[in-house]
């Protein structure tokens, strides 16, 4: 059937709200507006308040409330505008979330999703365009999900519903009016591995969430100068598929890693160190990174898309790989 990135979010989260009774959705806007970015359009007069719920402006506060409706037993879908507010719930999902059950000994889980909108190129403003979601990679006790397609969109949902402890789902905001096909019977997919979006040979292109279409036009115009690019989708930004990624670089042996964070401390740096650290003998050029420039996201036009990355970008810098490997 058509859909569309939302369409998908929308049917995944109506999906759990029928399977199962103790799932509710919360968050500023997800009612009467139908969400910031109308995901949860026409849910609330399907489902009620009691079930969709709109709260106040205070992240910290929903988002503590929706950890104690976890610890007692519901399965709350907390969704935060942007990852940018996502901070001022910071001691929430950090000190509380992901460390109840270690500190409790094992003994209180926090069946919690938190959904948010990350990532730029809609200009938006510094203070809602970051791509954040390499911070939440770096914190034990979460699980961090990057969804970028249809069937990950509306299948990643209830998979993480099944989690007996929080995970968190990244949806970058350029996706949102993606259209494309989604099989009737879609359902629920594993959070667990990588993906491989277009197999090839001569270099892996490891990327995730908004970045995958520009990765993949990039591994296009590369094919149409004869370097066969594989894609590998990361989906599971934490625990990392280590095994996909090493599978991948040890048969391409050339390896650049496209991330929207920022370069210094990003997710790209730990993915490139997890591959010199485990595959360096299967490598035979240095493995590139491809990342935004390190300034607040500006606002106007130009500047928001020359910070970001691009197929450009990503062309050149496999372009140098490939050179440097001979």
């Amino acid at each position: 059937m058509k859909s569309s990135y939302r369409e998908a979010l929308r049917a995944g989260i109506r999906d759990a709200l029928i399977r199962d009774e103790r799932v509710f959705l919360m968050g500023e806007d997800v009612g009467a507006y139908g969400g910031s970015f109308a995901v949860s359009l026409g849910l609330l007069e399907e489902f009620g308040p009691g079930r969709i719920r709109d709260t106040p402006l205070s992240e910290s506060g929903f988002v503590g409330a929706g950890i104690g409706a976890a610890l007692g037993g519901m399965r709350p879908i907390v969704e935060i505008m942007t990852v940018n507010f996502s901070l001022l719930a910071l001691d929430q999902i950090v000190n509380n979330a992901a460390t109840l059950l270690h500190m409790s000994g094992g003994q209180f889980h926090v069946p919690l999703v938190i959904r948010m909108t990350t990532g730029a190129g809609r200009q938006l403003g510094a203070q809602h365009s970051h791509s954040l979601e390499g911070w939440y990679a770096h914190i034990p006790g979460l699980r961090i999900l990057a969804p970028a397609t249809l069937e990950d969109a509306r299948g990643m949902l209830w998979t993480a519903l099944q989690d007996p402890d929080p995970v968190l789902i990244f949806e970058h905001g350029s996706l949102y009016n993606v259209p494309g096909e989604l099989a009737n019977d879609a359902g629920p997919v594993d959070i667990v591995t990588a993906a491989i979006r277009r197999p090839g040979n001569d270099i892996s292109l490891i990327t995730y969430g908004g970045t995958l279409p520009i990765v993949l036009d990039a591994a296009e115009q590369l094919a149409a100068e004869g370097i066969d690019a594989e894609v590998l989708d990361l989906r599971t930004l934490r625990p990392l598929d280590d095994a996909a990624i090493l599978a991948s670089v040890a048969r391409t042996h050339r390896a650049v890693v496209v991330d929207e964070g920022w370069r210094s401390g990003s997710l790209s740096a730990e993915v490139s160190a997890r591959i010199t650290e485990q595959a360096f003998f299967d490598l035979d050029a240095p493995v590139g990174r491809v990342c935004s420039a390190e300034v607040p996201i500006p606002y106007a036009k130009h500047l928001e898309l020359a910070a970001l990355p691009s197929a450009a970008r990503v062309v050149a810098a496999a372009k140098t790989a490939v050179a440097a490997g001979g």
